[in-house]
């Protein structure tokens, strides 16, 4: 989108992460993962389970494989899901800030997209209870073939929308994640929610969405646009 001289352009869509960024659904995740190890005699520690944030769920599964968990990768996909699900219908924990941002972004008219590797019935499910118009594209673990930290999530959300990865605004809480959006081409923003983050030109690190607006967002993008498109410094 172009913007007057000297006003920082708006972005051309706000691709987003959920678990961790938009729903803190992580320690449902450490619950059933917990579980389920331990349903195999094994042990499975705070520590295991926060390795495992962003990643893509066929990755997770294999690591609970090696942790003792004798189901093809499909099945523990399948059981963490309803596990977290059943958690979201009693209560869903929102990220501070998340949903206000969203509101801007649709009174804007700025699209955002979800993408996230959780199963698309999860994803959906979240979705639809912010609103049926609060995401115009969702992308999840199970629509791609090369899951977080791969690019092809983010390059595929803004294939969808019809924009430049590199007029998009992508907002992470994790690693996995911060890189498949930095490789991606989007202007990155992270925001820790379980994990810690490191600094790096490549990307911006923000405490908390929870104040943000529409006019921080085109400022990172500004921002972004003055970076080496490979190294991420300064150009």
């Amino acid at each position: 989108m172009t913007a007057p001289s000297g006003t920082p352009a708006v972005p051309a869509a706000v691709l987003w992460d959920m678990d961790g960024t938009i729903v803190d659904t992580e320690p449902y995740w450490l619950a059933a993962e917990t579980e389920l190890v331990g349903s195999f005699g094994g042990v499975w520690t705070q520590e295991d389970g926060l390795r495992l944030v962003g990643s893509g769920l066929p990755d997770a599964a294999g690591v609970l494989q090696e942790a003792g968990v004798a189901l093809p990768r499909e099945e523990i996909i399948e059981r963490l899901t309803d596990h977290v699900m059943a958690q979201i219908e009693i209560a869903i924990p929102w990220r501070p800030g998340a949903r206000e941002l969203l509101a801007a972004l649709r009174e804007a008219s700025i699209p955002s997209a979800l993408v996230t590797m959780s199963l698309r019935r999860m994803a959906l499910r979240v979705a639809a209870a912010i609103g049926d118009d609060a995401f115009a594209v969702v992308i999840a673990g199970d629509d791609v073939t090369n899951p977080k930290p791969h690019p092809e999530p983010y390059l595929t959300a803004a294939d969808r929308l019809g924009v430049g990865i590199r007029d998009c605004v992508a907002i992470e809480d994790s690693e996995f994640g911060l890189v498949s959006a930095v490789s991606s081409g989007a202007a990155t923003i992270g925001v820790p929610c379980h994990v810690t983050l490191h600094e790096a030109p490549t990307h911006e690190l923000w405490t908390t969405l929870d104040g943000r607006g529409v006019a921080d967002l085109s400022a990172a993008l500004e921002r972004h646009r003055h970076l080496h498109p490979t190294t991420g410094a300064p150009a």
